[in-house]
């Protein structure tokens, strides 16, 4: 996305758009009307990553566009992001434009923010980073006090202080807190990412006994959702999400929620019957869970046909996201067992094609 397409004149125009674009995509499913949650025009991405361009003795963020993926396009401010991104972007060129041990080969950088002033900022050299960087390093750390600093070369990564921040996100009132791993999957849209959540906790207010959730990241979901259920079991592969989530478990006090490491697959095989069921599954309590209720929230590629076959035995499926076109192709396949009773678009990615969209599933 250019900088010159944030353009928040157009956002309602943009946001009627894609309504009308995922409306068109799902036309021939049997759907209620869709909910749709906006987002702010500006200033609304938690993250945000840049190259460096060096010009001479000038260098600047750069993006590029994948017409003329060889042009920088010089990025001064970067309207989409936090604005506390925006605040250190010219503050961090400015303190390193003078020291070559810091600026010399320095390819990139990465921001990752947070709704209650927390700053992570990763440093990618094409270079050894050694001790020299590390010393010029600490010294900068102490101009951004909010900051924590990591610099990455080959094979190499320095956490000056820690490689996360902690997020704080309310939800109908009440703010659930999640620590955020550099380089790890989280919802870069805050504001989005707390509608999700509310409209989560809505559509399974009448829900009760155990949830499983499959996908379940840092937890994101988990947490606010274990009040609705009296227990929940979630998978995740990532190891390091796998650890966020118990962390972020503890820190809510949520003592109902148990995270296994395990490929989705994995797991939709072991439930299926293919198979005894795993030891850790079986330690997490996957044996007695009795499940009522779903919550998959896959990657691009959607839910996997073991998975399907999975959530089909489960009375009530909440179905979140990020790429409506297998989305569609899953919801025809559980047509001939559920029905569609809410459907929504959040509108996590403004400017872009890209949408979330979420739907909750009844047996018919």
């Amino acid at each position: 996305m250019r900088p010159d397409q944030i353009q928040p004149e157009q956002y309602s125009a943009q946001l009627e758009s894609k309504k009308e674009t995922l409306n068109a995509l799902m036309a021939g499913l049997e759907l209620p009307e869709m909910e749709v949650f906006e987002s702010a025009p500006s200033h609304y991405r938690m993250r945000a990553e840049f190259r460096i361009w060096h010009e001479g003795e000038d260098l600047y963020y750069a993006m590029f566009d994948s017409a003329d993926p060889r042009t920088p396009i010089r990025v001064d401010q970067f309207l989409a992001a936090s604005t506390l991104i925006n605040e250190l972007m010219p503050k961090l060129l400015d303190a390193i434009r003078d020291l070559p041990v810091l600026r010399h080969k320095l390819f990139q950088v990465d921001f990752l923010t947070t709704t209650t002033g927390e700053a992570l900022i990763s440093m990618l050299y094409h270079k050894p980073i050694d001790e020299a960087w590390h010393e010029a390093a600490v010294a900068l750390n102490e101009q951004f006090p909010v900051c924590h600093f990591i610099g990455r070369s080959r094979k190499r990564k320095q956490v000056l202080t820690r490689d996360f921040v902690m997020e704080t996100l309310t939800v109908n009132g009440r703010k659930y807190h999640y620590q955020q791993v550099e380089n790890s999957f989280t919802q870069p849209n805050a504001g989005i990412s707390e509608k999700m959540l509310e409209w989560a906790l809505d559509v399974t207010q009448g829900c009760s006994g155990d949830l499983l959730e499959m996908y379940c990241g840092n937890g994101n979901f988990s947490i606010p959702l274990a009040r609705r259920f009296d227990r929940v079991i979630g998978t995740e592969i990532a190891k390091v999400s796998v650890n966020s989530a118990s962390l972020n478990i503890a820190m809510n006090g949520m003592s109902n929620v148990q995270v296994v490491k395990m490929a989705s697959e994995d797991v939709s095989a072991a439930l299926n019957g293919e198979g005894e069921l795993p030891k850790a599954l079986v330690q997490a309590g996957m044996a007695t869970l009795n499940p009522s209720a779903v919550l998959v929230d896959p990657p691009r590629a959607g839910l996997d046909d073991g998975t399907v076959e999975l959530v089909r035995k489960i009375d009530q499926i909440l179905y979140i996201s990020c790429n409506p076109e297998t989305l569609k192709n899953n919801l025809e396949a559980l047509s001939s067992t559920h029905k569609v009773t809410r459907f929504a678009m959040f509108d996590q990615f403004p400017y872009t094609h890209h949408v979330e969209a979420g739907v909750f599933l009844e047996r018919r």
